[in-house]
C-alpha cells in the first residue's frame, strides 16, 4: 500500500507539472497574441496615417499646379490686353 501511494504522489505531481506547464503555455500564447493583436493595431495606425499624408502632399501638389496654371493664365490675359492696348 505504501508503494501504492507513493506512486499516486508521483503522478499527482507529475500530473501538477503537466498542468503547471500548459497553465504558462496558455499565459505566454495569450500574451503572445495580445502583442500581435497590438502590432496589428499600431500597423493599421501607421498605414492610416501614410495614406493621410500622401492624400494631403496629393492636395498640395495640385494646388501648386492650380496656382501655377492661374499665373500663366493671368499672364496670357495681360500680354493679349497690352497687344489689344497697343493696336488702338
Amino acid at each position: 500500500m505504501l508503494h501504492d501511494g507513493a506512486s499516486q504522489d508521483a503522478d499527482y505531481q507529475l500530473s501538477g507539472g503537466i498542468m503547471g506547464f500548459i497553465d504558462n503555455a496558455k499565459d505566454t500564447g495569450e500574451a503572445t497574441a495580445k502583442k500581435v493583436g497590438e502590432f496589428v493595431d499600431d500597423t493599421k495606425e501607421r498605414v492610416s496615417d501614410a495614406a493621410d499624408k500622401a492624400q494631403a502632399d496629393a492636395e498640395v501638389s495640385k494646388a501648386e499646379a492650380d496656382l501655377e496654371r492661374a499665373k500663366a493664365e493671368r499672364e496670357a490675359t495681360e500680354a493679349k490686353n497690352e497687344y489689344k492696348e497697343d493696336l488702338r
